[in-house]
């Protein structure tokens, strides 16, 4: 087994922790299309700005998502294709 340094598996379930959390997972879902702004978000997952403004900040402090502004409006993203494939392969293992 390839040896890993202790910060990188710390970090590793850090990440993870970030998947614990159905709020955030749903929001990740709903990103796997196309980005979004906060209110889309709310609007889809049926919740308040502020709890999606919330989880977001959780997600791009861990890297899971990006944003970008346009005018006043900010866009959020899933931040590169690591995190389409994690979730996805979560939602394969789960239905098999």
């Amino acid at each position: 087994m390839k040896q890993i340094n202790e910060n990188t598996l710390y970090d590793v379930a850090e990440l993870f922790k970030n998947f614990s959390d159905s709020t955030r997972i749903r929001i990740l879902y709903c990103l796997f299309e196309k980005e979004r702004s906060v209110t889309q978000i709310a609007e889809l997952l049926q919740m308040n700005q502020s709890a999606i403004s919330h989880q977001l900040r959780f997600l791009k402090n861990s890297k899971l998502v990006k944003n970008r502004r346009e005018g006043k409006t900010i866009y959020y993203s899933l931040d590169d294709d690591h995190v389409y494939n994690i979730i996805s392969q979560g939602i394969e293992h789960v239905e098999e």
